[in-house]
């Protein structure tokens, strides 16, 4: 719970980056070289950790363990199908996480290039926490309690006060690629729960930022927007972005997951919204409207009532 609590206070930071880094970098070379920085930033530890298990000498459950695991699906009777078996490798799982990681996080740097405003993008981005069991009832069939369509309700007002302020022509390009965002946030959240359980963190957060790496590389070089000059004028919020909330707060995210069920680890990860907004007044200056204060508040009461139902009574019995 500690690793997700550090996670939400660095992303909530990183909010201020990312409006900072737009102002000389486009999103897509921004994204490419701060994720770039954040795989870079795991190979000490990857290398540690390999040259310990090749020191380590391998117990025979372990050799027998990886003869069966060099078996094809097909070699032995009841065995899995093929594909569960490719759910189950390593590589498959870090690339499918990249993917949906790289769709969000370039969703949500275009949203914050059009909207600058950090406090805003943190609480609309939040809204993933609402969609977390949503999508859980919807594509895992897992039961989701009363106030959840209490929570829905509530960040939808919140929503509308905070985006909605002169009728439906205020709302901006920026406001739906963050709702957007927190949609692909929430899926994310949920394949690293079901598919990366058995995945060492740190081999899967290294994957996953090298294939966005690698996407958001193609990507600004299709549209030429590689500027080195950009990147010199915005080093800080590069270093930020890459090494604190790719290197550090995603990985930490992927551990925490390992021991606290989604539902619960979206909570926690929801004071990003909170983080964002005090990150705005601290650096940036931002000042919002009352309404627009009225609306973070409803969206962050309305992502911790998504996480009652089941898990904050025992959240709150466990402190």
């Amino acid at each position: 719970m500690f690793c997700l609590l550090l996670t939400a206070l660095i992303w909530g930071f990183a909010f201020v980056a990312q409006v900072q880094g737009m102002d000389s970098m486009s999103p897509l070379f921004f994204n490419a070289t701060r994720f770039t920085l954040g795989a870079v930033s795991l190979v000490p530890i990857l290398l540690w950790q390999r040259g310990r298990s090749s020191a380590e000498p391998a117990e025979p459950s372990d050799v027998a363990g990886s003869v069966a695991n060099d078996l094809t699906p097909g070699d032995a009777a009841g065995a899995a199908p093929r594909w569960k078996a490719w759910l189950a490798n390593p590589i498959v799982v870090s690339v499918v996480c990249g993917v949906v990681l790289f769709t969000a996080s370039t969703l949500q740097q275009y949203g914050i290039l059009y909207g600058k405003s950090a406090g805003r993008a943190g609480f609309l981005t939040a809204l993933y926490i609402v969609m977390v069991p949503l999508l859980a009832f919807v594509f895992l069939r897992r039961r989701i309690g009363v106030l959840v369509g209490v929570a829905v309700v509530m960040s939808i007002a919140g929503f509308y006060l905070l985006c909605i302020t002169d009728g439906f022509g205020s709302l901006g390009l920026a406001d739906i690629l963050l709702v957007f965002t927190a949609v692909l946030f929430a899926a994310h959240i949920l394949i690293i729960d079901e598919l990366g359980a058995k995945v060492d963190a740190i081999k899967l957060s290294f994957g996953q930022f090298c294939t966005t790496a690698v996407l958001s590389w193609a990507g600004s070089l299709i549209e030429g927007s590689v500027d080195w000059t950009g990147a010199a004028h915005s080093w800080m919020p590069i270093l930020y972005a890459g090494i604190g909330s790719v290197g550090i707060a995603y990985t930490l995210q992927v551990v925490g997951q390992q021991w606290v069920p989604p539902t619960r680890a979206s909570l926690l990860m929801s004071l990003e919204s909170f983080f964002s907004a005090v990150g705005g007044a601290i650096f940036l200056g931002e000042i919002m409207t009352p309404r627009g204060y009225a609306g973070c508040a409803l969206i962050f009461i309305g992502t911790l009532l998504a996480q009652a139902p089941s898990k904050l009574p025992e959240f709150l019995k466990r402190d």
